[in-house]
C-alpha cells in the first residue's frame, strides 16, 4: 500500500482568491472523501493530512472538523511566528492541537529558505526549532517541513545532525506506507481543488500526480535560472498573493 501526503496552509469561511486558502466547506468535503477512502479501498492512495506554518485558522476551523471526522493531521509550525504574529496559533492552541491527537513538527524558526541559511542560521531554524517546541509541549519532534521546500545535501545532513528523523519536502510523489526513507514527499493543496480532483491524485492508475511531478521539475529549473527573488515575484502574482500575507510566504513553494 502507498500514501500520499497533503500540504495544506491555512482555511476560511469563504472562497479566496489567494491560492493557499482552502475554503472550510470544500476542506470539509475532502475530509469526508478521506474518510470514505479510510475503508481500505484497494485501488488508491491512502491521504495523509499534514498543514504547514501554524497559521490560527489550524485551530479555529481544521481541528474541529478534524474532530467530527475522526481524523488525525500532522501540524509543521514556524516556532518564531507562534504567539508573536498575528493570525497565527499560540502555545495554548499549539498544546490542544497536539492533546487531540495530532502531530506536531518543525517548520524552522523565521520560515528562511534554509538553503541560504549560514551554519550559525541552520542551527538555530533546525535545532533551535525543535528544542523550543519540545519545551513547550513536552514530547518528542522529530519532524521537519522544508520551508519553501528548498533543500540539498547540506540541509539534509544539518536536519540529520540536528535530531529529525523525517523531513517533508514539497515534492508531489506518493510514499510507500512504510518508508525507511529520510525524505517525503507532499502535495500542495491549492483553493482551486475539489474533492473530485484530489480523488485522481489518489487513483495510481491515473496520470496526474506524474503530470504534477513533471511540472515540479519545471519548476525547480525555473527557481535555478530565475534566482529566488524574481521568481517569488513572479509566484506571488500568479498565485494571488494577498499583502498581508507576503512576508508570511517569502519562501515560496
Amino acid at each position: 500500500m502507498q500514501r500520499l501526503f497533503l500540504l495544506y496552509h491555512e482555511l476560511r469561511p469563504e472562497k479566496a482568491a489567494y491560492s493557499y486558502v482552502v475554503e472550510c466547506a470544500e476542506f470539509n468535503r475532502h475530509l469526508q472523501l478521506f474518510v470514505e477512502l479510510q475503508d481500505h479501498v484497494p485501488e488508491v492512495l491512502q491521504p495523509s493530512i499534514t498543514f504547514d506554518d501554524g497559521h490560527v485558522s489550524n485551530y479555529d476551523y481544521a481541528l474541529p472538523m478534524l474532530e467530527a471526522a475522526e481524523l488525525k493531521a500532522h501540524f509543521f509550525i514556524t516556532v518564531g511566528w507562534t504567539a508573536n504574529k498575528p493570525g497565527y496559533m499560540n502555545w495554548t492552541q499549539l498544546a490542544a492541537l497536539q492533546a487531540a491527537g495530532n502531530t506536531v513538527g518543525a517548520h524552522g524558526w523565521t520560515h528562511s529558505l534554509l538553503t541560504h541559511c549560514s551554519d550559525s542560521e541552520l542551527d538555530r531554524e533546525l535545532r533551535g526549532a525543535r528544542h523550543a517546541l519540545e519545551d513547550k509541549l513536552g514530547s518528542p519532534v522529530t519532524t521537519m517541513s522544508l520551508p519553501g521546500g528548498r533543500f540539498n545535501d547540506r540541509v539534509l545532513r544539518a536536519c540529520e545532525a540536528a535530531g529529525y528523523l523525517t523531513v517533508f519536502t514539497s515534492v508531489p510523489r506518493a510514499e510507500p506506507a512504510a518508508s525507511h526513507s529520510l525524505t517525503l514527499g507532499r502535495l500542495n493543496i491549492r483553493g482551486d481543488m475539489t474533492s473530485a480532483s484530489i480523488r485522481t491524485f489518489l487513483e495510481p492508475r491515473n496520470p496526474a500526480l506524474r503530470k504534477l511531478g513533471r511540472q515540479y521539475r519545471l519548476k525547480q529549473s525555473a527557481q535555478s535560472v530565475l534566482g529566488d527573488d524574481l521568481y517569488a515575484r513572479l509566484w506571488s502574482i500568479l498565485n494571488r498573493q494577498e499583502a498581508s500575507s507576503q512576508q508570511d510566504r517569502d519562501a515560496v513553494e
